[in-house]
């Protein structure tokens, strides 16, 4: 009998029509993005990039084939993110490795990158030196890779609580070719660290606890919790960067950090609270909200 994923493809159909009846059965599941599941799932089950796919569409699948793809397809039918199936994801046009220990990067999150390179700029015109980065919460590396690619004199360092996240992190530098720039500790937020940072940036848990069940299943069953639970109120990992931020950041230094829909204030309030200067309004992404709040330490 086949598996749920299985049942419309065969051994003997085309490349092609192989996409087509993937996207078609994902779409009549509700799926967003059908077609680009389909050929990212194709491609990952035969081992094929964009360019192959096209021209290699009349080729016939062997059975294989067919079975590495139906249990891919099946998975996406669950709810499993793409990403996680394929075993990466790109973000700010990285590569970046991705398994059960990390989120899956968000393209939202490509606005603390923007933000984070344009206060460094900010920061060079007043003090050339080397910028010296952390993340906290670093997970796939995703946002201290992403700067370091653009900052050849820059070093960072990321932090995550999770001995997993860590690992991925450094075969993502390494992958990267950035791993002699970036070194990675396990502690709580940046409590390893010794301060005199130019950039402290972030994307913390900041969902509230009771919220995590109405989340997408994509997120809720698949992320991990520790990356997501923000407590109570969403704000737990805000109050524990800013109490520790003056520490961290040397004088004119910039806390970068994303937040969640409606918390832009309370996260300036708690930023400020902790001796530091907030930046203005925060940071839309794409969609046009909120999601990227900037203070700056000015002892």
């Amino acid at each position: 009998m086949n598996a749920p994923g299985n049942a419309v493809l065969a051994p003997g159909m085309t490349i092609g029509r192989a996409r087509r009846e993937v996207a078609e059965r994902l779409r009549a599941h509700g799926l967003d993005t059908p077609e680009l599941d389909a050929r990212l799932l194709v491609g990952h089950a035969l081992g094929l990039d964009h360019h192959a796919l096209t021209v290699e569409f009349a080729r016939v699948l062997t059975r294989p084939e067919t079975d590495r793809l139906g249990a891919d397809v099946a998975r996406r039918l669950g709810h499993e993110p793409v990403a996680r199936i394929v075993g990466h994801k790109e973000f700010w046009s990285l590569p970046l490795r991705i398994t059960a220990a990390v989120l899956v990067p968000r393209p939202e999150t490509e606005t603390v990158v923007e933000a984070a390179l344009a206060v460094v700029a900010r920061n060079r015109a007043e003090r050339p030196a080397a910028a010296r980065i952390a993340d906290i919460g670093v997970g796939s590396g995703a946002i201290l890779l992403a700067l370091l690619s653009e900052l050849p004199h820059a070093v960072g360092i990321g932090t995550d609580r999770d001995a997993g996240a860590l690992e991925v992190a450094r075969r993502n530098a390494e992958h990267l070719g950035l791993a002699g720039r970036a070194a990675f500790v396990a502690c709580d937020f940046g409590a390893a660290l010794a301060g005199s940072c130019d950039l402290v940036a972030s994307n913390p848990p900041y969902v509230a606890t009771a919220d995590i069940a109405t989340l997408a299943p994509e997120v809720r069953d698949f992320d991990p919790r520790g990356a997501l639970d923000g407590g109570s109120d969403g704000l737990t990992a805000y109050r524990a960067i800013a109490a520790d931020a003056c520490r961290l950041l040397a004088p004119g230094g910039w806390l970068v950090v994303e937040v969640g829909i409606g918390q832009a204030d309370a996260v300036t309030a708690l930023l400020a609270g902790g001796g530091l200067e907030p930046a203005g309004a925060p940071c839309r992404d794409l969609s046009g909200g909120p999601r990227v709040v900037t203070a700056r330490y000015n002892p």
